[in-house]
Order: C-alpha cells, then structure tokens, then sequence
C-alpha cells in the first residue's frame, strides 16, 4: 500500500484530471495511493476537466509538498463506451497494442504451408476442441479410445506454437514481455498476433495443424501407465463447445429438465452429433474414473463461483450471474491436468531444463486461522500443520458439499493456499496432490508453455541426446524466464480482478434500493461482506447494521452486538438493501434488513 511519503509512486499514473485556471490535479485510479497529483498549467497540454489521463511523475511527494506529474496521454471522458477498461489496461501498463516489426512477422510466418514432413500424421483420425462458446484461441484438441486390453488412450494435442514463434524472434521478445494473454471480460489482450493466436496455430476444425501430442495409456484405476509425446500433423474432427458436450452426455439422463429453448437447442445438437456419440461418452466414463483417482490422492476441488458478466454493446453490463461450470468442463481440466502431469514428470527424470507450475503446502499460521473460522460450521482440518497433506482440506471440502455454507468453506481453504508460481525447480503442486507439474497445455496465450514446448521439441528432435551446455544454457533462461512469467502472471490477475470489480460495481449503481437475499462471506473489524447468489459482494459497516453496537471477536472471526448479543458469523443468511454502489471505488454498499432464519442454526450453535 502506497501511504508512506518515502514510498516513491511509480512512473507513470492513470487518474482523473481537474483544473482551475491556473494549475490542475489529478486524482490516481489507484485507490491505494491516497493523495491527489499537482500538474502545473504547462503541463496539462490539450486535457480538459474531467478526463481520464496518463501522468509521468516529475516530483515525488515531500513531507510538505504533493507529487508533480505532466499529462502524457488523454484517454478520455468516463462516459465514453471503452474508457474505464483502457484507464485499467493503462494503469497497469499492458501492452495492448503490437510494435509494427512483430505484427509483420507474424504476417509473414502465418503464410507458411503445412505438411507432414516428419511429422506423425493423425489427420485421419477422430480429434475434437472443447471450449467455450466465443472461445478463439484454440490450443487444445482431445480424443480417447480403448485398447485390445481395456486401457484407455487419451490423446491431448496441443498447438505447436514453437515451431512459428522462432527463438531470438520479435515474436518471441513480445511473448517473453507479455509473458502471458489477458482476459478483460469483454476483450482480450493476447500474448501472440491475432494472425497466430485465432489463425495459423487455433487448431481451427477441418484445418491441417501442427501439434505437440501427449498420448497416455491409462489404466482403469486411472493412473498413467505409459506415454509417448510426438511431433504430429493434426486436423480437427470438430469444434465443440461445453454446452454442447453436455448435450450429448446427458441424452439419456431423466434428471435433466429442459426449459423450451434448451429442449430446441439439444434436440438439433443431438440430431448433428449422434455420431460422436460413442466417443464423448468415452471421455466421460475415463474422466470419471481420473476424478475418482484425484479424490483419492486429494485433488482440491473447491467450489468458487466464477461471476458471467453480459454486456451491451457500448460494455455497459447488463446482466451478472454465477457461471455454470458443467461436467463438459470437467472432462478438458482433467486431461490438461494428466498432460501437465505426465510431461512435468517425463522431463523431471531427464533432469532437463525447464520451468515447472509450483504450488507450496499452505504456513502454519494459516492452518490455524483457518481451523478457527470451520469451527463455527463444525470442520476442522485434521493433521500436523508442520507437514499438512491435501487430503486433509479435502476431507472438510467432502463434509461440506452440497450444504448452504459449501462456496464459505471453498473460499476460505482458498485464501488460506499460497499462490501458485513459475520455477525452474520441481516443488511439486500442493492443489493437485502432484509431485510433478507444469504448464504444457496453451502455449498460445502462456509463456511457459511456449517455453517448455521449446525444450521438448529440442529433446525430440535430437532423440534425448542433449549435451550439458544445452542444459546450463537453458537452465538459466528456464528460471529468468520462470521470475518474469509469474509476474506478469501476476499483474495481469489484478487487471482482471480490478475490471471485473469495476464492472460489478456499474451493474448495481441502478439498483440502489433494491433487497436481496445473501450469506456473510466475511467478518472484519468494519463491517461484515454479504456476496449476492449472482455472486455480488459488498460491505455492510457497522452504522449500516441497526441500532446495536458490533463488537468484532477476532478470535472466532465473528460481530456480537453489545445490547442484543446477536451475532453474526461466516455462512449466516442475511436479507440486505443496496445503499451504494461505485464503479470508480470498485465498491458495493450494503445495509442490513433483516436476518433470514437458517435450517443449521441450531445445529450449529450446538
């Protein structure tokens, strides 16, 4: 948090500009920064009042005096359709736009004919992408048969972005800065040119395409008992959305209800995908069994809802609601997972240079912190917390499915886990119960990806006879590469956070007034969060809790009134009205009505 004096502000800033007639200030988008920035009159150029704009700092702020900055670049007024996601896209400094010299290459590299050469040639087999509707970036293709002695082959084919995207390449120095794509709601800022991105490497249907395949023998316990990873020439059978798997997976389900929308759209899915019949109910039967074998080693499957935000076509949102993940889902996440396990491991043992997913058992302190807020729902995570196993969170996950307080439960394991990082040092993935992981499955939109896809290919191409300065050559890039993926990583997850946050908060400022129903999804020492079933959250602060006055126990994370001793905890079922919303601030104001009387609450007192 930038509050201190001696904290130098960065660079450059994005902020609201206000002036008079002889000097102007802007006031920062970054609400960690808490005061405003003079700009003299010589350096406001042609800004008007009002407008969103780029600073350079030209003086830091003194005990005595504010920062001085000059405007750099008008982004706008507020109200301007597209305005407030380039603020965000400006203040953290992603590269939206290409230099000329990589748009040009990638041009040039797009036209390239594709044929076999020394390529497995799979063209003629049944290959197909699942993804999302509007998906476009299409780096992964699946298939599953069954062999003569009932194993299961999953084949997972992945772009082989390496073989257009050269080292010492303009491209590749833009994908090494960009280090990752970034998804900003209604818009994208990819690590790659659209001409690769959506063209040459989107294993587009009924194209030819160049792949990295990973094909797995997997046994009916679900355990990979043998793999081979080839270069391949692919072409695929069909592009396949989630909803339309699930379709097709569901045909003979009785417990599905259709409205007459869905009933119209399965009835015409059905009739054009009866013949991928047999193979979609393939990969469900062996996703199934790999869950079952995750759930057993103490795969992590926490339960956070992801928000579905619509818009209109200025970007205004329209519409927010929880994003349904199907079982449609589930069948791609568990075979990128077991590609990304299987080529982590096959290259740990080689001890070849590359850049693993980490992902660290969770401290001590946050165990405990964490056992004091599942004891209010009766849970408590079992084991030493010097030597904690994801089968311990697992179990709690297990106790608390399908209740009303399941998504707390979820979110809170969720902030207690240590967030996931690039290495060049295997440290094996505490989320996924893996001692082997990596990242091998979208090199299109993730560097590391590309990365390893590099080494692989190198491995391939010299039959795993490479020579030790290979290896210290690579080992270096491996973790510099590794340092500067995380942190875009990183920059990029607040970008995404701080849009979505933004655009939450727009969709409610007309709906100041209206009453809906939630759950506590925090307590704090200002107030306690209410997060909405369309995945909403905001604040209800003490004076906007009645008359009583809220006594925050840390202890046992929870507000007990002073005069009527009522209290209010995680998973409590509250009735609230929105009092205030601002999508500058990023927040959402509450006030409480009433408190909805919960089946468990007795349960739970006991």
């Amino acid at each position: 948090m930038i509050e201190k004096l001696n904290e130098e502000l960065p660079k450059t800033l994005v902020g609201t500009f206000t002036k008079s007639q002889n000097f102007g200030f802007v006031i920062p988008d970054n609400r960690k920064i808490k005061r405003d920035i003079f700009i003299s009159k010589s350096n406001w150029g042609k800004a008007k009042n009002n407008q969103k704009v780029v600073i350079e700092i030209l003086k830091q702020p003194t005990q005595d005096k504010k920062a001085e900055g000059k405007i750099i670049e008008i982004i706008g007024y507020p109200d301007e359709a597209g305005v407030d996601m380039l603020s965000i896209i400006k203040d953290f400094d992603l590269p939206y736009e290409f230099p000329e010299e990589v748009i040009k290459e990638a041009k040039q590299v797009s036209k390239e004919a594709i044929g076999p050469g020394n390529r497995r040639d799979l063209r003629g087999e049944e290959i197909f992408t699942i993804d999302g509707e509007d998906a476009k970036d299409l780096d992964d293709a699946v298939q599953v048969k069954k062999d003569e002695d009932g194993n299961y082959i999953l084949g997972v084919h992945i772009a082989d972005v390496s073989h257009y995207v050269k080292e010492g390449s303009e491209l590749n120095k833009e994908a090494i800065n960009r280090g990752t794509s970034v998804y900003m709601l209604d818009r994208v800022i990819p690590m790659l040119p659209t001409e690769l991105s959506n063209g040459i490497c989107s294993l587009n249907q009924k194209e030819d395409r160049y792949a990295l395949s990973c094909v797995m023998k997997i046994d009916g316990n679900g355990k990979v008992i043998d793999a081979d990873i080839f270069k391949s020439i692919i072409n695929v059978t069909k592009r396949m959305s989630y909803n339309e798997v699930q379709v097709c997976i569901d045909r003979n389900n009785p417990d599905v209800d259709y409205d007459e929308e869905k009933r119209q759209y399965a009835e015409s899915t059905l009739a054009e995908d009866e013949k991928y019949f047999a193979h979609l109910d393939l990969m469900a039967e062996l996703t199934r069994i790999i869950q079952k074998r995750r759930e057993k080693d103490g795969y992590l499957s926490l339960d956070i809802p992801e928000s579905k935000i619509t818009f209109d076509e200025n970007g205004k949102p329209i519409n927010i609601e929880a994003y349904e993940v199907k079982f449609s889902n589930q069948i791609i996440e568990q075979f990128m997972l077991t590609a990304n396990e299987t080529i982590a491991e096959r290259f740990f043992w080689l001890n070849a240079p590359f850049i693993y997913r980490v992902h660290e058992k969770p401290d001590e302190d946050k165990i405990s912190e964490l056992n004091i807020a599942l004891a209010y729902f009766g849970y408590r995570v079992k084991g030493k917390k010097d030597d904690i196993k994801p089968t311990a969170f697992e179990q709690v996950l297990n106790q608390a499915k399908g209740k009303p307080e399941e998504k707390i439960v979820s979110n809170l394991i969720l902030r207690t886990l240590k967030i996931a990082r690039y290495e060049a040092e295997c440290k094996g993935h505490f989320g996924i119960s893996s001692k082997y992981y990596c990242h091998f499955t979208s090199p299109i939109r993730r560097y590391p990806d590309l990365f390893i896809h590099r080494i692989i290919s190198y491995y391939l191409e010299k039959d795993y006879n490479v020579n030790e300065y290979f290896i210290e050559k690579y080992q270096k890039r491996a973790e510099k590469y590794a340092f500067r993926s995380s942190e875009c990583e990183q920059n990029a997850t607040k970008a995404e956070r701080d849009a979505e946050d933004m655009k939450i908060a727009e969709y409610m400022e007309d709906k100041i007034g209206n009453q809906y129903d939630g759950i506590v999804s925090s307590v704090t020492k200002f107030g306690i969060f209410i997060r909405l079933e369309n995945t909403v959250e905001g604040l209800v602060r003490f004076e906007n809790m009645g008359d009583d006055y809220y006594v925050f126990n840390e202890a046992e994370k929870s507000l007990i009134g002073e005069a009527t001793n009522k209290t209010y905890q995680l998973g409590d079922k509250v009735k609230v009205e929105v009092i205030g919303a601002s999508k500058e601030l990023r927040q959402v104001d509450f006030k409480l009505v009433e408190e909805i009387e919960d089946d468990n609450t007795e349960e739970k007192s006991a």
